[in-house]
């Protein structure tokens, strides 16, 4: 197993634990992740979700087999299927009824980035690496990266970092809108924590109120789903393109 769900007083903790490839995402990891967001939903003592990754990394992309490695047919059966898993892993966070946290620590790149930009609200480290990465590894952005992006911080913010290839750090994600707190890398955890169990002493009002403000607050103009299919297509181009197959 590369996903762990601890549940107790009324927060859910998922960790990404496959650290020697800095928890970068494959198509097993996003279905473990999809198998345990099902098992906090139907546990209606779950206030509150933190979303975090293990060695102190949060999470580095997609595992270069995914989608990088695709190779010449990214249209292959089971490589669709196994990126339109990596794809519901952020989908499905964002339909999670519980108040989602991210604890952002080292990178998150990409499909990590994504998968950041998908919950509620974030506690990032000063010092972490917040990227877009697809066009410096030659890919087109996917999971619906520009919607998740402009969304927070703006169209401006959007090019900069997902065409112009910023990087910036937790101080600036927060300046941004992309976070709400930049604190010491030591101290992300603990404080998303705080933030879940303020939440979590009532986990009935939280989920009805957290229904209430994804409905007043989003969705975005184009809509998430729309937008991870508007991507899709020339993704897959890139990827065929990447993999030798022009």
């Amino acid at each position: 197993m590369e996903v762990d769900l601890e549940v107790g007083d009324g927060v859910a903790v998922l960790t990404l634990n496959a650290p020697e490839r800095r928890n970068a995402l494959t198509p097993q990891m996003a279905g473990e992740m999809v198998a345990a967001l099902e098992r906090v939903d139907a546990d209606d003592s779950v206030g509150a979700l933190v979303i975090r990754g293990a060695g102190g990394r949060f999470c580095a992309g997609a595992h270069t087999g995914t989608p990088a490695g695709a190779g010449a047919d990214p249209a292959d059966d089971a490589t669709y299927t196994g990126l339109s898993v990596v794809y519901e892993s952020f989908t499905r966070v964002g339909r999670v009824r519980a108040f989602t946290i991210a604890a952002v620590r080292g990178a998150a790149v990409g499909a990590g980035m994504n998968l950041a930009l998908a919950t509620d609200m974030r506690v990032v480290a000063g010092n972490a690496r917040l990227m877009s990465g697809f066009l410096r590894i030659g890919l087109h952005p996917g999971g619906g990266h520009f919607v998740l992006l402009s969304r927070l911080a703006g169209r401006e913010a959007a090019a900069a970092m997902a065409l112009g290839g910023a990087e910036i750090d937790g101080d600036r994600a927060v300046a941004l809108g992309l976070a709400w707190e930049s604190v010491d890398d030591d101290a992300v955890e603990a404080r998303a924590m705080e933030f879940a169990a303020g939440v979590a002493k009532d986990p009935a009002l939280a989920r009805a109120a957290v229904r209430s403000f994804r409905m007043e607050t989003g969705p975005p103009a184009v809509a998430w789903d729309t937008a991870v299919q508007t991507e899709r297509a020339p993704q897959m181009w890139s990827m065929r393109r990447r993999g030798g197959g022009r």
